[in-house]
């Protein structure tokens, strides 16, 4: 296949991706296309900016995150990191505030 076809295939795939369409692809068949997920980095600064932006405690973060308290302080001092769907949905959190504003019951 040449190459500027496999990019623009490529990239209509990763549109679909992001786009949210419904799709089945194996890793394989993303690599071979030049559609990666890219790695998440978050540093301690922008989970405390996260957090402080949503205007609440550390106590209720963690609850929202369903993680403990001891975790997201150990993320803000930089002792531990974030890993697996909280890691997601700190990176989610970071471009959709109010994402998880429905855990929040009056």
């Amino acid at each position: 296949m040449r190459d500027s076809v496999r990019k623009a295939i490529g990239e209509t795939m990763q549109d679909m991706v992001s786009s949210g369409l419904k799709s089945s692809f194996t890793k394989e068949e993303l690599d071979s296309l030049g559609v990666g997920i890219p790695e998440i980095r978050l540093t301690q600064e922008q989970i405390r900016s996260i957090r402080k932006g949503m205007n609440v405690s550390k106590t209720v973060f963690a609850k929202m995150l369903n993680v403990s308290p001891s975790s997201v302080r150990q993320w803000e001092q930089g002792k531990r990191r974030p890993r697996g769907s909280a890691l997601v949905l700190l990176e989610l959190l970071e471009k959709s505030p109010n994402v998880l504003d429905y855990r929040l019951s009056v």
